[in-house]
C-alpha cells in the first residue's frame, strides 16, 4: 500500500506543492455541494414540486366537483391563466403502465420528488413524463371518465441559482488551482536554478553568481550558494599558486642534484647514474602530483565532440607504440566538457593499459539513463593480465601501484576528471582477457 501511494504522489516540488493546495480545495468544494444538495437544493426542490402537484391536485378536485363539459372549459382556461398550466382531457382513456423511463436529470432530485408530491395530494393513478418535451413535464392523471394531461413548464421545478452555484464552485476552484500554481511555479523555479548552478560548478563551469529570487528562504539559499563558490573559488587558487610555488622550491634543488650528479667524474659515474634515476624518478613523483592536486581545474568547460577526443587519444597512443582497435559511432556526441583534462583523463587510461597489454581497443557509445538524459560510456578494454575484483577499486586511490616504476597517479587523476564532470569510472573484466576501464560521461 505503501508502495501505491508513493508512485500517486508526484516526485517533484512543483507537483506535491499542488497537491497539498489541490486536495484540502477539492474536499472542501465536495463538502459545499453536499451541504447544498443535502439542504438548500433539497427543501427548495420538495417545495417547487408541491406546489406544482397542488395545483394539479386543486384543478382535479374541481373537475370532480363540476362534472358539466361547459364548467370544465372554465376551469381549463382559468388554470391556463392562473396556475400556469395547460390542460387537455382525453374522455373515456385508460391510463396505461408508464413502464421504465431513464432519468431526465439523473443529478437531481427532481422527478423523485415531483412523484412523492403527487401521491401525497392527489391521490390517483398517474403518470409523469419528462422526456417527450425538454422544456416541460407531462403529466397524466387518471379520473373517472378519463385521462387529464397537464403540461407544465421545467423553468417551475427547477431553480436556475444550481447553474451559478456550480459554475462558482468550478470557477473559483479553478482560479484559485491556477493563481496557487503560479506563484508555486515561480517559487520552485529559484529552487530549479540553483540545483542547476550547484550542479554545473560541481562539473566545473561557472555560471557566476546567481540573482537571488523567490521567497526569503530561496533568497537566503541563494545568498549561501554565491558565498560558498567565492570561498571554494578563492581555496582552489590559492591551492594553485602554493603548489606551484612548491613545485618551484623543489625543482630548483633537484635541478642543482641533476648538475651536480653529471659533473661527478667518470670513475663514479655507474653510482651517478643509479642517483640520477632517483632524481628523475622524484621529477615525476612530483610533477604527477601537483597534476593530480591541481585537478586541471582553471579550465572552463565548452561544447566539444566526444568521437574527436578519443580519436586523438588514440592516435596519440599509437605514437607511443600501442596496437589500438577504435569504434566511434558514426553520429557526432558533442557535450560539454573541459577538453585538456579529458585528454588527460583518456592519455592515463591508454598508457596505463600500454604498460601492461599488448592490445587495447577503445569503444564510445551512448546510452540512455531514464528521464534524465543519457550517458556517453567510453571503453578502453586491453588483453593485459588485468587486477582481481578485490584490487579494483584500491587502484584509484593517490599513489597505490601494482608495479614497479609507477607513481599510482594515472587511475586516481583519470577518476577525478571523470568525477568532475559529474560521471565515473569504473574497472571490469575485459572481454579481451584483461581488465576494462569504462568512462561515464554525462550527455
Amino acid at each position: 500500500m505503501n508502495r501505491i501511494f508513493r508512485a500517486l504522489v508526484p516526485r517533484g516540488l512543483l507537483g506535491r506543492a499542488l497537491l497539498i493546495i489541490l486536495v484540502p480545495l477539492v474536499v472542501l468544494q465536495i463538502i459545499s455541494l453536499y451541504l447544498f444538495y443535502g439542504s438548500h437544493l433539497d427543501v427548495i426542490s420538495r417545495r417547487l414540486a408541491g406546489g406544482v402537484a397542488g395545483d394539479v391536485a386543486m384543478v382535479v378536485e374541481l373537475l370532480a366537483r363540476n362534472p358539466n363539459p361547459a364548467e370544465r372549459g372554465w376551469i381549463f382556461r382559468e388554470a391556463a391563466w392562473r396556475l400556469d398550466l395547460s390542460l387537455a382531457f382525453e374522455a373515456g382513456a385508460v391510463l396505461g403502465p408508464s413502464g421504465s423511463r431513464p432519468a431526465s436529470l439523473p443529478l437531481l432530485p427532481l422527478e423523485e420528488d415531483l412523484d412523492d408530491a403527487m401521491r401525497e395530494r392527489v391521490r390517483l393513478p398517474f403518470d409523469t413524463d419528462w422526456q417527450s418535451d425538454p422544456r416541460s413535464v407531462i403529466i397524466r392523471v387518471q379520473l373517472p371518465d378519463g385521462v387529464l394531461h397537464a403540461e407544465a413548464a421545467r423553468k417551475r421545478l427547477f431553480s436556475g441559482t444550481l447553474y451559478l452555484f456550480v459554475i462558482w464552485v468550478v470557477g473559483s476552484s479553478l482560479l484559485l488551482f491556477g493563481v496557487a500554481a503560479l506563484f508555486m511555479k515561480n517559487q520552485v523555479r529559484a529552487i530549479r536554478r540553483l540545483a542547476e548552478a550547484a550542479e554545473a560548478f560541481g562539473r566545473g563551469r561557472d555560471l557566476g553568481p546567481m540573482k537571488p529570487e523567490g521567497a526569503a528562504e530561496a533568497r537566503q539559499a541563494a545568498i549561501a550558494y554565491n558565498s560558498m563558490q567565492s570561498r571554494i573559488r578563492r581555496f582552489v587558487e590559492s591551492r594553485t599558486e602554493m603548489l606551484a610555488g612548491i613545485s618551484h622550491d623543489l625543482r630548483t634543488p633537484l635541478t642543482r642534484l641533476r648538475l651536480g650528479l653529471a659533473m661527478l667524474p667518470a670513475s663514479v659515474q655507474d653510482d651517478a647514474a643509479a642517483m640520477t634515476q632517483d632524481v628523475e624518478e622524484m621529477d615525476r613523483l612530483i610533477a604527477a602530483y601537483l597534476s593530480f592536486a591541481r585537478g586541471e581545474g582553471t579550465e572552463q568547460a565548452a561544447p566539444a565532440d566526444l568521437a574527436e577526443l578519443v580519436e586523438e587519444a588514440a592516435a596519440k597512443a599509437r605514437r607511443d607504440g600501442a596496437k589500438v582497435d577504435l569504434e566511434l559511432p558514426e553520429d557526432p556526441l558533442v557535450l560539454p566538457v573541459r577538453a585538456d583534462a579529458l585528454r588527460r583523463c583518456l592519455g592515463n587510461l591508454l598508457d596505463n593499459a600500454r604498460k601492461h597489454a599488448r592490445r587495447i581497443a577503445i569503444g564510445l557509445t551512448s546510452v540512455p539513463r531514464g528521464e534524465s538524459g543519457s550517458w556517453a560510456m567510453v571503453t578502453v578494454d586491453d588483453d593485459g593480465p588485468g587486477l582481481p575484483e578485490d584490487q579494483r577499486e584500491e587502484a584509484f586511490r593517490p599513489f597505490a601501484t601494482f608495479s614497479a616504476g609507477g607513481t599510482g597517479l594515472g587511475l586516481a587523476i583519470a577518476r577525478d576528471i571523470a568525477r568532475a564532470h559529474g560521471g565515473d569510472i569504473v574497472l571490469e573484466d575485459s572481454p579481451l582477457g584483461g581488465l576494462r576501464a569504462r568512462v561515464r560521461l554525462p550527455v
